[in-house]
């Protein structure tokens, strides 16, 4: 039965076949691996992580704010004026193609908790790298709008500081879900982009999954920022809730947790169990045991 999941393909660009008879998945992940803690490239993607989210925060936070500042009425400026919403969208969707075209070879290029969280239960990491992963994100956006405060102290605390909240006209239903499908198209294109299956058949898969990855981050973008300001990176809310520190940014916190993590695990779940169907090859290789 787990034969028949995968079928023979033919390799683009007259390359010759490739037939899934030739192609294994690669081991999971352990569950737990305390031999990565005595590993410095353990540590180096630790780091990468943490240097990733700082960045990521720093940019796309002024560029939040830039553009309040430059549509602000009370200051009669230009209210066509600005990057617009398109452009916010382009600085979150840039900085992420940018940023996982840097780090992919070292840490993976998660930047996002939810990625992690997703790449987790499809057995991609070990449960403790997983863990440090989202705690140096976590930290790393801390530090970023940390530093965007520092540098626009009267900018920050007059335009919201980034900081993610539920927009006027809408219940938290709506924001939940926006996080929900946001984070699942994000969380599902990082499977796609990366599948190891489409990498041994097309060899530039591998240069090119930044792209995909970021534009999925700019559609989203796109999308949502009117309903929710776009979360589906809980490190990034988290980060722009602590320094902007106010009471609206904390009760909609939740649900830029719950949201991501439910779309993290759909998505990881489709990709895993019914587009690779994990769970029938593993039932085809018991039987075959048997």
């Amino acid at each position: 039965m787990g034969k028949d999941v995968e079928v023979a393909e033919q390799q683009g660009g007259g390359g010759g076949e490739f037939s899934a008879k030739d192609y294994h998945d690669p081991p999971p992940a352990p569950l737990i691996d305390f031999e990565e803690l005595g590993k410095w490239s353990f540590y180096r993607a630790v780091i990468a992580e943490f240097i990733a989210t700082l960045s990521f925060l720093y940019v796309t936070v002024l560029t939040a704010i830039g553009y309040k500042s430059q549509t602000d009425p009370t200051l009669n400026t230009d209210q066509c004026g600005g990057v617009g919403i398109l452009g916010i969208a382009w600085a979150f969707g840039g900085m992420i193609f940018i940023l996982v075209y840097c780090t992919a070879g070292i840490s993976g290029g998660h930047i996002n908790p939810a990625v992690t969280f997703g790449l987790f239960l499809g057995r991609k990491v070990s449960l403790i790298r997983a863990l440090l992963y989202m705690v140096a994100q976590c930290l790393g956006a801390i530090c970023g709008c940390g530093f965007v405060k520092a540098f626009q102290k009267s900018y920050y605390n007059r335009y919201g500081g980034g900081a993610n909240e539920l927009a006027d006209g809408y219940n938290k239903g709506t924001g939940l879900g926006a996080e929900i499908i946001g984070t699942f198209v994000l969380v599902y294109t990082v499977f796609s982009a990366t599948d190891p299956k489409r990498s041994a058949r097309d060899s530039h898969v591998p240069v090119l999954a930044p792209l995909p990855i970021g534009f999925a981050v700019f559609m989203v973008h796109l999308a949502t920022i009117p309903i929710i300001g776009t979360g589906i990176n809980p490190a990034r809310s988290f980060g722009a809730a602590v320094i902007y520190n106010k009471e609206k940014a904390w009760d909609d916190q939740w649900i830029f947790w719950v949201g991501p993590f439910i779309g993290a695990f759909v998505a990881a779940f489709y990709h895993q169990y019914i587009l690779r169907a994990a769970a029938i090859k593993a039932l085809g290789s018991f039987r075959s045991n048997a």
